[in-house]
């Protein structure tokens, strides 16, 4: 199979032949909720760096013009996950592309049991960082080249992620990590606001202000009373997440912290965090994304100033600049 080629499509909701019919109906974004989508996977080599870079794209079908949201999991995940944001996403009309970071991604958790300690923390090392970045630009190169993304507006792109993924997209957005006496230079061009979500600190690092203080963009922090990180070789208090907000420059950021949850209620899985609160926090967490991207890219702010009250029973904290 070509590299270009999708190695699965699935339309959501309605049969193709309807599909056709809504094509020619392409209407102003945001769309109503019950927009046409469908997922195409790809399985792309970066032939300069010898990476595979997997991806999926949940991409609205009736959307001229859509905005894009760039998504990079968490340590041990893969493109398969986060799909009720990018669902949600592509029900309202703006594109989600979750990539897969091969060398920090779902297949750390095979092999020997007595060596995951190491294989987690080589994942956590600077050139993993840097390649999950430059994942993220070559994957936005091919998409954009492809007929898959002819529909979306490269003015309007989001860098999202969720932990290490956070991270990720922190450093396209502009994050500057010194090594060696000079700042290593990782910010993507094209990403013009970022959604960090249970964000930890930069790995080794201590001077989150000195990092995270010059991005301008407009950024969205999202996290939980709970939300500790526990992994072989590695914790993270939830004030962390907080502390990673603080330290952010630009006038326009927002934070929302859920009441309880934990780090993993962000990921697909149901039951972490509590079998009432997951479901919610989902619900409200997809419903903050969207609202984020359409006051960004223009739009009234209504939605993203009515969220805090319309989640007041599960929310601790709220901190947004006037929309």
């Amino acid at each position: 199979m070509a590299a270009d080629a999708p190695r699965n499509c699935a339309l959501n909701r309605r049969a193709w032949l309807q599909a056709g019919a809504a094509a020619l109906l392409a209407c102003a974004w945001p769309l109503r909720a019950d927009a046409l989508f469908d997922t195409v996977d790809f399985d792309w080599v970066d032939e300069s760096r010898q990476r595979l870079v997997p991806v999926r794209l949940y991409r609205p079908l009736t959307v001229a013009s859509a905005p894009l949201v760039v998504f990079s999991h968490g340590i041990g995940g893969s493109r398969n996950g986060y799909s009720y944001l990018g669902r949600h996403f592509a029900e309202h009309g703006v594109a989600s592309l979750h990539l897969q970071h091969v060398g920090s991604d779902r297949s750390l958790w095979g092999g020997n049991v007595f060596s995951l300690v190491g294989r987690l923390q080589a994942a956590a090392q600077d050139n993993e960082a840097v390649a999950r970045v430059r994942d993220l630009g070559f994957a936005l190169d091919r998409l954009l080249a492809h007929e898959a993304g002819a529909r979306i507006d490269p003015a309007r792109i989001v860098a999202a992620g969720h932990s290490y993924g956070a991270n990720t997209a922190l450093l396209a957005a502009g994050a500057r990590v010194q090594r060696d006496g000079s700042p290593l230079l990782l910010r993507e061009s094209r990403v013009k606001a970022a959604i960090a979500i249970s964000a930890p600190p930069f790995y080794g690092e201590s001077d989150l202000r000195g990092i995270l203080g010059g991005i301008d963009l407009p950024s969205l922090h999202v996290t939980a009373t709970e939300d500790v990180i526990r992994i072989p070789g590695y914790y993270s208090g939830a004030e962390d997440r907080v502390a990673v907000f603080d330290a952010m420059g630009g006038p326009r950021k927002w934070l929302a912290v859920f009441e309880g949850g934990s780090h993993s209620i962000f990921t697909d899985r149901a039951g972490t965090g509590g079998p009432t609160l997951n479901p919610q926090v989902k619900q409200a967490t997809r419903e903050l994304a969207l609202a984020f991207v359409q006051t960004v890219f223009g739009g009234d702010g209504a939605a993203l100033q009515a969220w805090p009250q319309r989640h007041q029973g599960i929310v601790a904290r709220f901190v947004g600049q006037p929309v």
